[in-house]
């Protein structure tokens, strides 16, 4: 069983925990905490852009183009790949720099998250201001 870095006794959470944290002395549970919290709206963040991605695509049809439809619906649906996927490594690299006490690392999400949504924003202004009234 791996060993604690603090205690150098065997790690009660295993081998797989200690795999991916890779070292490092335990940080305060609160900022542990806040990692996860943090964690979680971005997964609550890619549940809202899957969601709206589906809506799009269910309910817009009288409304928008086959084409925008599919294009606004899969911006969104990507949007919602990436940041539900990357939100686990973002997790896991603050949480090594707690335990390391280094810099934390540059949140890569947040561009890609802004600038897909603007692309959809730009979008939608484009539609609106193109269709007749």
């Amino acid at each position: 069983m791996p060993e604690d870095s603090n205690t150098g006794a065997p790690d009660p959470r295993g081998r797989l925990t200690s795999r991916i944290l890779r070292g490092g002395t335990e940080p305060d549970p609160r900022f542990t905490l806040a990692n996860e919290r943090t964690f979680l709206a971005w997964i609550r963040t890619s549940l809202a852009l899957l969601a709206g991605g589906v809506a799009v695509e269910a309910f817009m049809a009288e409304l928008l183009g086959p084409e925008l439809r599919k294009t606004i619906s899969v911006l969104l649906l990507v949007l919602a790949l990436l940041i539900g996927g990357g939100s686990f490594f973002r997790w896991v690299n603050v949480e090594r720099a707690m335990r390391r006490k280094t810099p934390m690392p540059l949140p890569l999400m947040a561009p890609v998250l802004a600038i897909g949504g603007a692309l959809v924003a730009a979008i939608m202004v484009v539609f609106v201001i193109v269709r007749p009234a």
